[in-house]
């Protein structure tokens, strides 16, 4: 497993009784993420649809808690950050992971499905920073947003994916500038092709198809392969960490030198 500590000048573990929330914590890089943090003795609290999944990953460490929440539901983002907060008396770090996208080709454009992407990948966010913000202001503490290196090209079939997340790159920059008086800190990651269920499960694509799509883009990777979650992790950690105070409003992204190629 990649090494995810991130030490400090006293040589103390920054993220020792820290609170974190993960959204889409039960699997592939939130909860690589979550279980990172609480290898570094963090205390986090991971969201995600499927109640089970999440209770899998809890019961990796009493350090986990979860919320079985829809995303999409404007109502979970308070009861989210209440329960992280009466849990543990402190907010340090929001991971906005949780995404939606799959295939639309223009002529199957739906308004449902459009209005669905941009409410877990924009307004979700937004509402969890809004119900958090007092919490990280008193913790001076950071918010890192997943966003994807989609938005770096122009991918056929993945417009509404790509616009909704390159969205979630400018709410970065600009809550930046907002929270910088709070000493609030945002900023953001964007994942090329990571390994993960994300194509059969938030893409929807058969077991076929995306195999098909994985060996494509690991061909057209520079560095040869398709990532991981441990290729992405570290990053998250090192953007959230208080160790990092002067950094703010940018967009890092990882993925291998896909998003140059021509």
């Amino acid at each position: 497993m990649t090494d995810t500590s991130i030490g400090t000048s006293s040589g103390e573990n920054s993220w020792h009784g820290k609170v974190a929330i993960v959204t889409g914590g039960s699997s592939g890089i939130g909860k690589a993420t979550a279980l990172a943090l609480v290898q570094n003795g963090a205390n986090v609290l991971i969201t995600g649809r499927d109640g089970a999944k999440l209770a899998e990953v809890a019961e990796i460490s009493d350090a986990i808690e979860t919320v079985t929440a829809d995303s999409a539901d404007p109502n979970s983002a308070a009861r989210i950050v209440d329960a992280a907060t009466g849990r543990w008396g402190r907010l340090d770090l929001i991971v906005n992971n949780a995404g939606a996208g799959h295939p639309l080709p223009s002529g199957d454009y739906d308004a449902e499905a459009i209005a669905k992407m941009a409410a877990i990948n924009i307004t979700a966010p937004s509402l969890l920073v809004k119900a958090g913000q007092a919490a990280l202001r008193d913790s001076k503490g950071a918010i890192v947003n997943i966003g994807t290196a989609v938005s770096r090209n122009a991918i056929p079939m993945l417009a509404h994916y790509g616009a909704t997340k390159t969205a979630l790159e400018s709410l970065t920059r600009a809550w930046a500038m907002e929270f910088a008086p709070d000493h609030i800190r945002v900023n953001a990651i964007a994942p090329g092709p990571v390994k993960s269920n994300a194509l059969t499960g938030m893409m929807g694509l058969p077991s076929e198809m995306a195999q098909q799509v994985e060996a494509q883009e690991a061909a057209q990777i520079p560095l040869g392969r398709r990532g991981t979650p441990d290729d992405i992790v570290p990053w998250i950690l090192r953007l959230g960490s208080p160790d990092n105070a002067w950094l703010t409003g940018q967009v890092l992204t990882i993925d291998g030198g896909w998003s140059l190629r021509t």
